[in-house]
């Protein structure tokens, strides 16, 4: 497998539950190797994380740190209506936002209308991935899934840090063993994120690739495997 040279879903201090800080988790991207890091620290409504000023400042963030390149996004959270919770202006200083369901800003409402959620808030134009679209907690709907990923130029994410710990995503494996291929007879984008909240786990793919080989998948599809391919995909408009 072609080795990865970006990792998008990674959180910082400032998500109040992570414990590397901006400039940590830079050079630790850079000492292995990673081309491009993608900061995306928790938006309003998880616990401890950080207000949606700190977002809106983001355009004087550093581009560089640490010899490696810096995109500032953030991992947003999905409502039972679709929305996000941060607000227009908030997200349109983002380079680009992971939009994701957690049980603190979301209740489960059953395959269809998760589904239908997270398809929704895929229409904003700054939402690029959804991150761990994967556990039992909130069931998706993967062919009508991936059909709206496809519409809308949405990549979905294989979580490192699900595989990982499972415990924490129960079902993963088999939700992952469903929607791949699927996106594969699609031709839907995939990214491969760690989800790291700490220094060590940026850019450790070991659970990710293993688990893909075992598919077979298409390697095309991985959208973090080339870097001008990934560059391509978030500037489009």
């Amino acid at each position: 497998m072609r080795p990865f040279v970006a990792d998008l879903h990674t959180h910082t201090i400032v998500s109040g539950h992570a414990y590397g800080t901006m400039q940590e988790m830079a050079h630790a991207a850079a000492h292995i190797g990673l081309q491009l890091l993608g900061i995306t620290d928790h938006a309003p409504g998880i616990p401890g994380t950080v207000d949606a000023i700190y977002f809106r400042n983001l355009p004087h963030a550093p581009r560089l740190l640490g010899g490696i390149e810096l995109l500032h996004g953030s991992e947003v959270n999905i409502l039972n209506d679709g929305g996000l919770t941060l607000d227009e202006r908030t997200l349109s200083c983002l380079d680009y936002a992971i939009a994701g369901i957690h049980g603190h800003c979301y209740t489960d409402a059953g395959k269809v209308k998760n589904t239908d959620a997270v398809i929704r808030c895929m229409e904003h134009r700054k939402v690029r991935f959804i991150s761990h679209p994967d556990s039992d907690g909130f069931p998706m709907d993967y062919p009508a899934l991936v059909q709206g990923a496809k519409a809308h130029g949405v990549a979905l994410e294989v979580n490192n840090s699900s595989l990982r710990h499972p415990n924490g995503r129960p079902g993963c494996f088999d939700h992952y063993r469903e929607m791949i291929p699927l996106c594969m007879e699609h031709g839907v984008p995939i990214i491969v994120n760690t989800d790291a909240h700490d220094t060590t786990a940026v850019g450790d793919f070991t659970e990710a690739v293993q688990f893909l080989q075992q598919l077979d998948v298409n390697e095309n599809l991985i959208l973090n495997n080339d870097l001008t391919k990934l560059k391509q995909f978030l500037l489009r408009p």
